[in-house]
């Protein structure tokens, strides 16, 4: 069951409002990073999961995630109240002034509604809290952009919790990923296919003012087969009927730098 506290979890205290910044601050409310998704995404998570002490880590951040609505709808609220009595308002954002009365709404700082497509939620553990790390991940870095945008000392303290917050969450998300003890590759029970897992295919190539090819650890070394250029392949002309290597001698190349896809496997065949 759900029990409300009349205290915030982080206390509030804006000195100057400022209506601009209140919008701006509705992405962390109502937006696709903010804290309502984050909190019904955990939340979810937590109702599906079967390992008990994952379940209780979800459900303990989701509720968290519902004290921080709270905080930033507060904050929010400060900075938007003004608008309420400004006829000028109007003009600059109808739908917070006619709509909401200078208040926040589940919508983000461009007037799009919260809908439900923000969350993520597979079933599968492996698969959600590497979700969750990324969308804390985002979140963190939504807050660290408001930052910028406001001098208010009570606005900048909040948002500083807030932002730390997420951190804290990464933290939790990934030492529960690393508890499972599987592979980090490990998704799912289906295995990938060998001769394609480890390919890298070179699709994008040259070298121009967008950029040209780069070698790192994410294409080269012992892990990958690196396959420039598939889009090329190195191909034996087709002979015609009754000469020399027949339909036989149509080919491509699985070497490296001039591989293409390998023929799937085809079940039943």
């Amino acid at each position: 069951m759900y029990h409300h506290i009349k205290q915030l979890m982080y206390t509030v205290n804006v000195g100057t409002p400022d209506p601009r910044f209140g919008n701006m601050l509705l992405e962390q409310f109502g937006g696709a990073n903010g804290e309502l998704a984050a909190a019904m995404q955990y939340t979810i998570q937590g109702i599906n999961c079967e390992n008990a002490g994952i379940k209780d880590l979800l459900m303990d951040i989701g509720t968290e995630e519902l004290s921080h609505l709270e905080v930033v709808g507060t904050l929010a609220r400060a900075h938007l109240k003004p608008m309420k009595n400004r006829a000028e308002s109007v003009d600059s954002d109808p739908l917070i002034v006619i709509a909401g009365g200078g208040g926040v709404c589940l919508h983000n700082s461009a007037g799009n509604p919260w809908t439900a497509d923000y969350l993520k939620i597979t079933g599968e553990v492996e698969v959600d809290l590497r979700s969750n790390i990324a969308a804390e991940a985002r979140a963190k870095i939504v807050y660290e952009r408001l930052l910028g945008y406001t001098d208010d000392a009570g606005t900048l303290d909040a948002l500083n919790f807030l932002m730390s917050r997420e951190i804290t969450h990464m933290k939790s998300f990934q030492k529960a990923l690393d508890s499972i003890g599987r592979d980090i590759f490990s998704i799912g029970e289906v295995p990938p296919m060998k001769e394609v897992v480890n390919v890298y295919f070179n699709d994008s190539t040259g070298r121009g003012e967008a950029g040209s090819d780069e070698r790192g650890p994410w294409n080269e070394g012992a892990d990958w087969d690196f396959v420039d250029a598939p889009g090329f392949p190195s191909v034996t002309p087709l002979a015609h009927d009754g000469e020399a290597g027949g339909a036989a001698a149509h080919s491509r190349a699985g070497r490296t730098g001039h591989g293409v896809i390998p023929k799937p496997h085809q079940p039943g065949r």
